[in-house]
């Protein structure tokens, strides 16, 4: 019957199949090998013209190096206060629309005058934080060690308003390195004259001054009490000492937590001493750079972008003619 076929048939027919396959694989290769020499002719048959291309494209790309000024820029790292992160990002923002519409009015009111529209950008950026995964891991471990203290509270309060509030670096570009110091001063004291912001400054310095006095005022009270009860403590001798004193005649306190009341205001008068120092401006300068030289990349020069251009060019004319006369053989 039709369906008992001996084995060699079957095997055969394996064979068959197999040596197709050797073939497809074989031939796929020698289409490539094929191509692989076509292209080492073609660039051998244009040796000469490309490395022409290549040495007018280096000499034309050094001479634009040579006739292109040089750009320079002013980095400044900037940290925004009382919330004031999206007011620096808007006012940066208008600054850079007036430069591309060269308002001169507007600048001339910042006190800019004579100003090179010529080159002249600005940008700002968030500063990306230095740090690691093992660092932060040893940083949580060492807070464990706060679980069960006060002092969690105020650690963990620093840290939210750190990272609530992160640097900027605003980058200002020009070509004229005396102009660029002066107009990123001129650019910093108009964002600082903000009339709202400065208003809550004051309000906030006034709050800090107020509370730093109240805390004198009970921090001088605090070491009156602790006076009083060391002069008693060593009349009376050590074998009628205790841990607890009396105000008012009525209450007991225990005197660790007089000197941790103590502690507590200390380190509020100086939380808030920190705050009058930080707190002067809406955006505080943390850094305001010297005028550097912009450094472009390897392929942003023109020493380098111009022989590529031509060499990319003569070969994108050399495919199109290659198709156009493919195309004309077809017809």
């Amino acid at each position: 019957m039709a369906s008992n076929q001996p084995p060699s048939t079957q095997t055969n027919s394996d064979e068959i199949d197999l040596g197709q396959l050797f073939q497809l694989i074989e031939r796929g290769f020698n289409g490539i090998f094929r191509w692989i020499l076509r292209v080492f002719l073609y660039l051998k048959k244009n040796m000469f013209l490309l490395i022409g291309l290549i040495v007018v494209g280096l000499a034309v790309g050094y001479g634009l190096n040579k006739i292109i000024s040089k750009k320079f820029k002013t980095e400044v790292i900037v940290k925004p206060q009382i919330e004031s992160k999206n007011y620096l990002y808007d006012v940066v923002g208008e600054i850079q629309s007036n430069i591309k519409s060269k308002d001169t009015l507007f600048f001339k009111s910042i006190g800019v005058d004579n100003i090179d529209f010529d080159g002249l950008n600005i940008e700002i950026s968030r500063v990306a934080e230095v740090g690691g995964s093992e660092s932060d891991i040893k940083y949580l471990e060492l807070l464990q060690s706060f679980e069960n203290t006060d002092a969690i509270a105020d650690i963990v309060r620093a840290e939210l308003q750190n990272k609530s509030s992160f640097n900027h670096r605003i980058t200002i570009y020009y070509k004229n390195a005396d102009f660029g110091r002066e107009f990123a001063q001129k650019v910093l004291n108009y964002i600082n004259t903000n009339t709202y912001f400065n208003g809550l400054l004051e309000v906030y310095r006034s709050n800090a001054n107020a509370r730093i006095d109240e805390d004198q005022k009970l921090l001088t009270q605090v070491d009156r009490i602790i006076t009083n009860y060391t002069t008693g403590l060593a009349s009376k001798g050590s074998s009628s000492s205790n841990d607890r004193i009396v105000l008012d005649n009525q209450e007991q306190v225990n005197i660790a937590d007089i000197f941790e009341y103590k502690t507590g205001l200390i380190r509020d008068i100086e939380t808030k001493r920190l705050e009058l120092e930080e707190r002067i401006a809406p955006v505080s300068v943390i850094n305001l750079g010297q005028p550097q030289v912009e450094q472009k990349s390897f392929f942003g020069k023109s020493i380098v972008l111009i022989p590529v251009i031509f060499v990319s060019v003569f070969l994108i004319l050399s495919v199109l003619v290659y198709l156009n006369k493919k195309a004309t053989s077809l017809m």
